[in-house]
């Protein structure tokens, strides 16, 4: 797996990626087949699309519909108190790691994982492969839009160990329930615990 490009990919499109087109179509033709061939209409799209249609796709795909969202952990606990807390987990894990977090986007945002993956592979692998349940309802509700950046997530899941029938059950839950919510009464994520995530 080839963290870093598929950060990159799955990143808002700008005129970096497209003058970094080059380096892309070269860094996934060094990748096993299944993983490039996944890839290969993202980067052809990247190729003969107007960058302002490949931003509108863009904006539409993970903005505008939350089962297609990057943040992995709100697939899984919604904005529920609980989110803080795994943002926090999330952060002091890149720390002890080496590797201190830093940027505006939250821990748990797909391309921030992979360009830890990037750093650590192995302990980055073995952080996307325990998010794997909420990796495959975006994975279906990309591929539903018939999204390019399907291939992207389509790369990345060939990548990590076979998911168990666990969490491929709880992916069909996600998929089904949605995000739990906030239950009445109790604080929202949002206080203590985020403070230290910088949200």
């Amino acid at each position: 797996m080839n963290a870093k490009l598929l950060s990159v990919l799955l990143a808002y499109p700008d005129e970096e990626l497209i003058d970094a087109l080059p380096e892309l179509l070269q860094a996934a033709a060094e990748l096993p087949r299944d993983e490039r061939r996944t890839l290969e209409p993202v980067l052809d799209a990247i190729a003969t699309t107007p960058l302002a249609a490949l931003r509108r796709a863009y904006v539409e795909t993970f903005d505008f519909d939350r089962r297609c969202g990057l943040h992995l952990t709100y697939h899984t606990h919604g904005d529920r108190r609980q989110r803080g807390l795994e943002l926090v987990r999330l952060k002091r894990r890149y720390a002890e790691a080496g590797h201190p977090f830093e940027g505006s986007e939250l821990p748990d945002y797909l391309p921030v994982m992979l360009e830890f993956a990037s750093l650590r592979p192995e302990e980055g692998t073995e952080l996307l492969a325990s998010l794997r349940a909420p990796l495959e309802l975006v994975r279906a509700a990309l591929h539903d839009r018939g999204s390019l950046h399907a291939g992207v997530v389509d790369a990345l899941c060939h990548a990590l160990p076979q998911p168990t029938a666990r969490q491929l059950e709880e992916a069909r839950r996600l998929a089904e329930e949605g995000p739990p919510a906030e239950l009445v009464g109790l604080e929202p994520f949002g206080a203590p615990e985020l403070a230290e995530v910088g949200a």
